[in-house]
């Protein structure tokens, strides 16, 4: 009596147990997906375009940086100008005869640098490229990739080059006394001068006297 309570009580244990398996069994399993395609719930990594430094005097060189693009894949970049505000830190800003602020215009070189280039990027969907621009203002970087369709946006300012400062000619100072010593200079010895002559002509004609007395 006592062996069929223990076997009956074994029976319901090993019921209670198998009951949460049989359970998780009958659950949906995820399936893979089909042809590649990531599950509908899939959030891709957004893409990264950075752009260092942001701000340089034309004539210098930035990076353009890239990440979480597709793997091994072409980036196309497309670089858009904007002139440069009157309130750009670092620059004076234009200013008319009323007062009123003058936005900066966009100054090109004789060869400008490209509008649209392109990057391909590593196994880790990352890139890396130097780009010297040729143009004052506000560039605006945008990265579309072939593939992978992911798109990205840097901006980057570019300053015009500080001239130097306008300096007079240099000329020295003109002072009443520097002017009055020369001039004074000047009459002294032309006095003297005149002086020296007198006495010549004087001391001429007085030994012409003398001599014709004599005679």
């Amino acid at each position: 009596m006592r062996l069929s309570r223990i076997i009956m009580a074994l029976t319901v244990g090993l019921a209670v147990v198998a009951v949460p398996t049989a359970a998780g069994a009958a659950q949906p399993q995820p399936q893979p997906p089909a042809n590649g395609q990531p599950p509908p719930d899939y959030v891709p990594t957004p893409a990264l375009l950075t752009v260092s430094p942001t701000t340089i005097v034309i004539g210098d060189t930035a990076v353009l940086r890239g990440r979480n693009f597709g793997p091994n894949e072409i980036v196309d970049i497309t670089v858009s100008v904007a002139p440069l505000a009157a309130s750009v830190p670092g620059q004076a800003p234009a200013r008319r005869s009323d007062g009123s602020a003058v936005a900066m215009t966009t100054v090109a070189y004789p060869h400008p640098a490209p509008r649209h280039f392109t990057a391909r990027t590593d196994a880790l969907g990352r890139f890396t490229v130097k780009y010297r621009p040729s143009d004052v203002g506000r560039l605006t970087f945008t990265a579309v990739g072939r593939e992978s369709d992911r798109t990205a946006s840097a901006t980057l300012t570019v300053l015009p080059k500080k001239r130097p400062p306008h300096r007079p000619p240099h000329h020295l100072p003109v002072t009443g006394d520097s002017i009055g010593t020369p001039m004074k200079v000047g009459g002294g010895l032309v006095g003297a001068g005149m002086v020296l002559m007198l006495g010549s002509v004087l001391w001429r004609r007085r030994n012409r006297f003398g001599a014709g007395s004599a005679s």
